[in-house]
């Protein structure tokens, strides 16, 4: 099922509960968060405080992108701030499947991202754990940047994984999403698209979430 999550990371934040809640009236599907701790990545947004404070503004769900070195010291306070879906980086994680196990176990949705030149081998034994994978189509940190085209590839190696272990698995994309090339990212078999910049730079963003749906289904 095509889903758009547009993030957050685009928005105006002098105005955040209004934002959210014209992406809602847009027909967005869930609501991407970034969080980035200025270590992992080279910039520094927002945390659990702001997470639970916009909470109450839409039922749509929130997918929390913990873009940091130490995510598990923060689980617990995105999950009671809210959080329904958490999302944690391969390359930070030692013990990457005792990690996932402890956000199942909290009782909300477990994902792993990975950076674009991470080799997709670290998930052959967490993937029957897992409810989504996330592929970085340009490298974590800001936003607006150009898609790296190389990474079609590896989604399709990441579908072609998941298909030969049977499971169920959604496969998300995160960077340089648009109108323009989301046809090309569904077809390699991706189901979940964040968009930030395409969404927020339109006049109109039910007509842009629209036809993204409609070019994904092609």
């Amino acid at each position: 099922m095509i889903k758009i999550a547009p993030s957050i990371l685009s928005s105006d934040f002098s105005k955040l509960g209004e934002e959210i809640k014209s992406l809602e009236d847009a027909g967005a599907d869930m609501i991407h968060i970034d969080v980035m701790d200025g270590h992992f990545v080279p910039n520094l947004t927002l945390g659990p405080p702001i997470v639970g404070a916009i909470r109450s503004v839409t039922d749509l769900p929130f997918d929390v992108h913990l873009m940091m070195d130490n995510p598990m010291d923060f689980i617990d306070d995105f999950i009671d701030a809210g959080a329904d879906n958490i999302t944690v980086h391969a390359e930070v994680l030692s013990h990457l499947h005792r990690s996932i196990m402890y956000i199942k176990e909290k009782g909300v949705k477990a994902s792993v991202a990975l950076n674009p030149s991470t080799p997709i081998d670290v998930l052959e034994y967490v993937l029957d754990e897992l409810d989504m994978v996330l592929i970085m189509t340009v490298n974590p940190g800001f936003g607006g940047q150009k898609f790296i085209s190389p990474m079609l590839g590896k989604i399709k190696s990441v579908k072609d994984m998941i298909n030969s272990k049977g499971v169920n698995v959604d496969i998300q994309v995160d960077g340089g999403i648009s109108p323009h090339n989301i046809d090309k990212v569904s077809a390699a078999g991706a189901n979940i698209f964040v968009a930030g910049s395409s969404v927020f730079s339109g006049q109109d963003r039910r007509l842009t979430i629209r036809k993204m749906k409609e070019r994904a289904n092609l």
